[in-house]
């Protein structure tokens, strides 16, 4: 099977590409390297022996669409290719939705056109928005706080349309919460440009030295300790999620929603007490006001994918934390170039 990777470079995109290869499945990787390196394709090659097929290129170019799917015989796609920062997308919302939903738009059209009709599409549990009732299911009701997780929720919804429009089309909507971690090698890992949005990455640049401490948005949450609780899941596990979902949507039509999480809840102050036990030393963090539009707990109930794709992730806390550390000591400032 050759599989379109839109994304493949990025933190995700890149570790599925691995697991891919590693199934027998040939990748061919799609991106505009706006948020990644191309460096990370000679890491792939160290850790799966094969260097993917890599083409430059942007997913709203519909003539580099058409070409791709012709020329490698694509037989199906996953679409990673998204701007992801909650932040950033409040104050560029035109770029969100041109990038996330309008890309979107253009490559369902090629799809369409070259009659590639399975894809797998990387959601995210942003869509459950402000939830109150803890786990989060997949019928749970869906709303947005953000232009980033509005963007998520309309590709949704017009996967949903599709697939009612036309049962030729299989289409998988996989609801990501927290992808942490990192390949064991050290090799690969997450890579963020400038500042680090999200929490893992953070306490990695704090350990290695790049970043004094560690701000904690918060400690006055309805939580055990008063710090924000999420479901972390090991990015090598969301990978083979991936995978899962690949061969259980390939020629089985409508569209398919599935969690992808560990069904526990960890708090900020437990994943700084787990990664200091990973890197051996207690790490720097203060206490500071809380965010607005964060929730104070989000984590899922992963029952639909084990049942369904036969999946659940398998991975602990202290591998996650423990992979991590790794690949930022022994690459503390991320790929090269």
């Amino acid at each position: 099977m050759n599989v379109l990777v839109t994304g493949g470079t990025g933190y995700i995109g890149s570790l599925t590409s691995v697991q891919l290869l590693g199934a027998g499945l040939r990748p061919v990787l799609l991106d505009n390297l706006c948020n990644s390196k191309a460096a990370v394709l000679e890491r792939i090659e160290r850790v799966a022996g094969v260097r993917p097929r890599f083409i430059d290129g942007d997913i709203r170019d519909r003539a580099l669409l058409d070409r791709v799917l012709r020329e490698e015989g694509i037989d199906s796609v996953i679409h990673f290719a998204g701007l992801k920062a909650v932040g950033e997308s409040v104050e560029m919302p035109l770029a969100y939705y041109d990038n996330n939903v309008n890309g979107t738009l253009v490559l369902l059209q090629a799809l369409r056109e070259a009659r590639v009709r399975t894809l797998v599409f990387s959601s995210s549990a942003t869509v459950y928005g402000d939830a109150q009732v803890m786990p989060l299911r997949e019928d749970a009701p869906t709303s947005a706080t953000n232009p980033y997780g509005r963007s998520k929720l309309m590709v949704e919804q017009i996967l949903a349309d599709l697939a009612a429009s036309d049962p030729s089309w299989s289409l998988t909507a996989l609801r990501y919460f927290n992808p942490v971690g990192a390949h064991p090698s050290g090799l690969m890992g997450e890579d963020p440009q400038g500042i680090p949005n999200n929490l893992m990455p953070y306490i990695a640049q704090v350990a290695v030295g790049r970043r004094e401490k560690l701000r904690v948005f918060g400690n006055d949450y309805p939580t055990p300790d008063g710090t924000g609780v999420r479901d972390y899941i090991h990015v090598l596990d969301l990978a083979d999620g991936h995978l899962a979902a690949l061969r259980h949507g390939h020629g089985r039509p409508g569209l398919h929603v599935f969690n992808l999480g560990t069904g526990q809840g960890h708090s900020v102050l437990e994943m700084l007490q787990a990664f200091g036990r990973a890197c051996g030393k207690t790490l720097a963090h203060e206490i500071a006001s809380r965010r607005p539009g964060d929730v104070a707990s989000c984590w899922a109930d992963p029952a639909h994918a084990e049942s369904t794709l036969g999946w659940r992730a398998r991975r602990s806390l202290d591998e996650m934390c423990a992979d991590t550390w790794r690949w930022q000591s022994m690459n503390p400032e991320g790929y090269p170039g």
